[in-house]
């Protein structure tokens, strides 16, 4: 089947909101994941015993609860799916920058993908665009231009 050229457009125009939205995604993902390393960074032994008030974030509300801190060497770490694992703050430190970067190689891998339907949406068609055009023509063996509808 071929497609026409506004069809062509509007494939890659999701294709772009699709990739964009996936990056963004990630970097959100990514943000809590540094924000929860860095606020690993304020557990010391000066701090055991300090009268805090934690913040315990309640699908979409948040509840403030007056606690002290008792162990400031442990802390409990959501690996994911509700599950909470007791870790060290070095390995908690540890955990959360493999995860960091496990999601920058992700948006990394992502990211070429975007510039290319950028390009192609620009005008720029690259050496996947002309493939997929001879190979259609090929096919087909059609002399009309890509643009001129389905056949």
């Amino acid at each position: 089947m071929q497609y026409a050229c506004a069809d062509w457009f509007v494939y890659i125009f999701q294709e772009i909101e699709f990739l964009t939205s996936s990056i963004g995604q990630l970097k959100v993902v990514q943000t809590k994941y540094v924000e929860a390393k860095d606020s690993l960074n304020v557990l010391n032994k000066n701090n055991k015993g300090d009268k805090y008030v934690l913040v315990l974030n309640i699908i979409f509300s948040k509840m403030y609860v007056p606690g002290t801190l008792n162990d400031v060497e442990h802390v409990l770490v959501d690996v994911g799916t509700g599950y909470y694992v007791e870790k060290n703050v070095e390995d908690s430190k540890s955990f959360f920058k493999r995860k960091i970067d496990f999601l920058t190689k992700q948006i990394e891998k992502i990211q070429p993908a975007l510039q290319e339907k950028h390009a192609m949406k620009q005008g720029k068609p690259t050496e996947v665009l002309f493939v997929y055009i001879s190979s259609h023509f090929n096919k087909n063996n059609h002399s009309q231009g890509f643009c001129h509808g389905k056949t």
